[in-house]
């Protein structure tokens, strides 16, 4: 299991076995090089624990910990002491991103636990005999013989629609990733999982002078915060105004140059680096560009080698390169991941709101003359495409709309492409508040760690970068959330709080940008350099899928009637995953 993931720890690691408990660990080393090595135990030695990821808050726990005797400078061996002082509860005073797996010996206890947000990754299951096995990535618990691959059809139907598995599943029954917020305590053969913090507002502001102050400072903190490192330390800076707030923020805080990173194509509807550059010149970094060739088909199998877990978002392929080229000069990136959910910079939060005030039928006919023409079927960043879709939305019954914005492949179009249909299922996505905070705590709890923070720890862990993200701090989230609606969107524009604080720090031309995404030509790929690719992996009859709809979606894309670029990733990625990870051999070291 550790072999699996040496990517994510090549510098040390261990396997220690503590009575009916076994703790194994792959270390990157960050902070404490060199007293910081796992796994960390209290004085007696009866509660020992393995970690993974960052408490920004380490230097204060230590502090807090003055009658205990604490291992080293670092974080990670406060965590035995702290769980002494206040059980598994004890996560709630951990500011950060982690994963930990503590055995309390006495107890005959294991306690698993994840944080806040999700950054990091935890997977469990239950084998065979009643062990109960744990590990960060998917990969690692498929080297264990006992774990069943038997596929689960209702969450690759969640897949389709929705370009990432759902709501703590993995693609495999009975393999289960531990919720954000939550700690799984462990005693014999039972579990039980508790949630110990979920995403509400702070307290509110007097007036929008302070509201923009409170969001300068909280979210210059997270930044200083995310600084501290003992190796080289940078930035992934697309061009948008998160990243690049990021980045201003770092540069105020260091003595030295940051370095930046930023990934482009020759496509100039893909490519944001103008936009970087502008924002790397003010601030003077050291700045790098990876221009993406268009090898795509040879860069296919690591993608699919590294997400073991299936996931349909193109970015991914960008991120991984980008992750790979920093990696060549830093150990640690910071990134501007979480900001539209923070800050309500996703354009459907507005199209939602306009959606009430268009009346069904206008609604409907509008799809109709829109979808006859050509540009509003074959280019999805094209304002007639875009606009299509909207109406598309504003078509559907009020109570399913958020849902149809967020679908790949609507259940409609699942029905038609499942040999048994009724494995389609309607995609729920239900706000549990109203407005736009209640989608940013959906999004928050859905989209964030199902599809970004997955996307986004593979990508870069699979190149040993350990990615730190300011506008996740949960101190970050709580104040995004609390905004009145009038600084998160206005208009068509999000993110209205951020633009206005940080307008004095940026060039024009990025605050006043509106949100593109990372995306990739895949139409034109899909046409081009993936063509004989996807009809080689596409034609194999699983028995899932109506082999006449597959080749229907390939026909009209590549006749240039409609633009299936994204269903046809999301098919592609699946059959990948499917081959390098539901099929591939099982790994078994010899004795």
């Amino acid at each position: 299991m550790r072999a699996a993931l040496v990517h994510r720890g090549p510098d040390e690691g261990s396997t220690d076995t503590f009575g009916h408990c076994v703790l194994g660990h792959q270390r990157l080393k960050v902070i404490d090089l060199d007293t910081g090595y796992q796994p960390v135990s209290n004085e007696t030695g009866e509660v020992v624990a393995v970690y993974n990821g960052e408490a920004y808050n380490f230097r204060e726990l230590r502090a807090q910990l003055r009658s205990h005797e604490v291992r080293g400078t670092g974080d990670t061996p406060v965590l035995p002491h702290l769980y002494e002082e206040s059980g598994p509860r004890f996560v709630e005073r951990l500011h950060g991103m982690f994963a930990l797996a503590l055995w309390d010996g006495s107890r005959q206890r294991l306690m698993l636990a994840r944080d806040r947000l999700g950054k990091k990754p935890l997977l469990w299951t239950r084998l065979p005999d009643g062990t109960l096995a744990f590990a960060s990535e998917l990969k690692a618990l498929l080297r264990l013989p006992q774990v069943s691959r038997d596929v689960d059809v209702e969450a690759l139907d969640a897949y389709l629609a929705l370009q990432y598995v759902p709501n703590g599943r993995t693609g495999l029954r009975g393999i289960h990733k531990l919720p954000p917020g939550h700690v799984l305590v462990a005693e014999g053969e039972t579990e039980r999982i508790e949630r110990y913090w979920r995403a509400e507002p702070a307290e509110p502001s007097a007036g929008e002078q302070e509201w923009l102050e409170r969001v300068r400072t909280t979210v210059g903190e997270a930044v200083r915060k995310r600084l501290v490192a003992d190796v080289p330390l940078g930035a992934l800076l697309s061009g948008g105004i998160d990243s690049s707030i990021v980045v201003a923020l770092m540069a105020q805080a260091s003595s030295d140059p940051v370095r930046t990173f930023t990934v482009g194509f020759s496509d100039a509807r893909y490519d944001e680096r103008a936009y970087a550059r502008l924002v790397s010149t003010r601030y003077g970094t050291v700045h790098q560009e990876l221009e993406i060739q268009e090898d795509v088909a040879a860069t296919l199998p690591r993608l699919a080698a590294t997400y073991d877990e299936p996931l349909g978002d193109e970015a991914a392929f960008p991120t991984f390169l980008i992750a790979e080229q920093a990696r060549r000069h830093v150990t640690v990136a910071l990134a501007g991941d979480g900001g539209d959910e923070a800050f309500a910079g996703y354009e459907r939060y507005a199209a939602l709101a306009l959606t009430r005030r268009i009346p069904l039928p206008v609604a409907k006919a509008g799809v109709s003359v829109l979808r006859a023409l050509p540009k509003a079927r074959r280019e999805p960043r094209s304002p007639l495409f875009r606009a299509a879709r909207f109406l598309e939305v504003a078509a559907t019954p009020a109570h399913q709309r958020y849902a149809r914005l967020m679908e790949v492949f609507p259940m409609e179009a699942r029905r038609a492409l499942w040999v048994d249909s009724g494995a389609a299922r309607p995609t729920v996505l239900t706000p549990s508040h109203p407005g736009i905070t209640g989608l940013q705590q959906l999004d928050l709890e859905t989209y964030l760690p199902g599809d970004l923070l997955l996307k986004a720890d593979l990508a870069s862990m699979a190149h040993s970068l350990e990615l730190r993200s300011p506008f996740l701090d949960h101190e970050v989230v709580a104040l995004g959330l609390a905004l009145p609606d009038s600084l998160k969107v206005r208009g068509r524009e999000g993110k209205v709080a951020l633009r206005r604080a940080f307008a004095d720090m940026l060039p024009a031309q990025v605050t006043k940008r509106g949100k593109t995404g990372f995306g990739v030509p895949l139409g034109r790929w899909f046409r081009s350099d993936l063509r004989e690719l996807a009809h080689d992996l596409l034609a194999t009859d699983r028995g899932w899928f109506r082999p006449e709809a597959v080749r229907g979606l390939l026909d009209e894309h590549e006749s240039g009637r409609v633009d299936h670029g994204h269903r046809l990733w999301c098919l592609l990625m699946l059959e990948l995953w499917v081959r390098e990870h539901v099929e591939a051999p099982i790994l078994v070291p010899a004795a």
